[in-house]
């Protein structure tokens, strides 16, 4: 079972982290706090755990997003997101045995916070770049709240730590816009999101779902976003 009280150090741990974060956000030389962007996008999020294993394109649903990004410098930049959106999964009856006996579903509305750093393999925003594009790595900490389905199986609280970690594109449109394409992964300390989780007690040899395989869910979306960076002349953007 997934008690409150169980994640105490990884909770602390991830206040840790954010505050660092959050103390570089704040600390930056007057040139780089020239270096503001905001954006929002649209997109999906797929749950994996005990009803649904693997990414499968037909268990997505509708997210969006909206962020704030400091850029270091042109390699390295932090960002902090509100991501909100619907996560849905169930048993297929041809999948296994398991599925075709258990037959439950669930829908939860999960609305995410999460600060993560970004790195940019090429220096896209360099003045004499050849690309104005750069793919990206990012990974960091957050936390998220989900409702939708009763507790009838577990004490647990409805804020849960999560890692988040993945790849994506930066497409820069010009000195002020530019698109974003992010395909990321949560690692949770958590298997209680769909529901699912110990091994019903009332029928003998009957697992229910696994206690030690916690869910997962991912985020997939497209963004815009504007920089509010002065760009010193003179400068040939491009």
């Amino acid at each position: 079972m997934c008690a409150i009280n169980n994640h105490k150090g990884i909770h602390q741990s991830i206040q840790i982290v954010f505050a660092c974060l959050l103390l570089l956000l704040a600390t930056c030389s007057p040139v780089v706090a020239q270096k503001n962007e905001i954006g929002g996008g649209v997109g999906v999020f797929n749950y994996s755990g005990d009803l649904v294993k693997g990414l499968q394109i037909g268990n997505s649903r509708p997210a969006a997003t909206l962020y704030y990004r400091r850029n270091f410098d042109r390699i390295a930049s932090g960002k902090l997101a509100i991501t909100f959106g619907q996560l849905a999964g169930k048993d297929i009856a041809d999948y296994d045995a398991l599925s075709a006996q258990r037959t439950a579903e669930f829908s939860t509305f999960v609305a995410e916070f999460s600060a993560v750093f970004e790195y940019n393999f090429l220096d896209y925003k360099a003045e004499k770049a050849q690309t104005r594009w750069s793919p990206y790595l990012f990974f960091g900490v957050g936390g998220f709240y989900f409702s939708g389905h009763e507790n009838e199986r577990g004490s647990f609280s409805s804020v849960q730590p999560a890692l988040p970690f993945g790849l994506g594109f930066k497409f820069l449109l010009n000195p002020k816009f530019a698109i974003n394409v992010e395909l990321g992964a949560r690692k949770l300390f958590f298997d209680w999101i769909d529901n699912i989780s110990e091994g019903d007690q009332t029928i003998k040899n009957y697992e229910y779902g696994n206690l030690y395989d916690n869910d997962w869910y991912h985020f997939f979306g497209v963004s815009l976003s504007y920089s509010f960076w002065n760009i010193p002349c003179p400068y040939d953007f491009y």
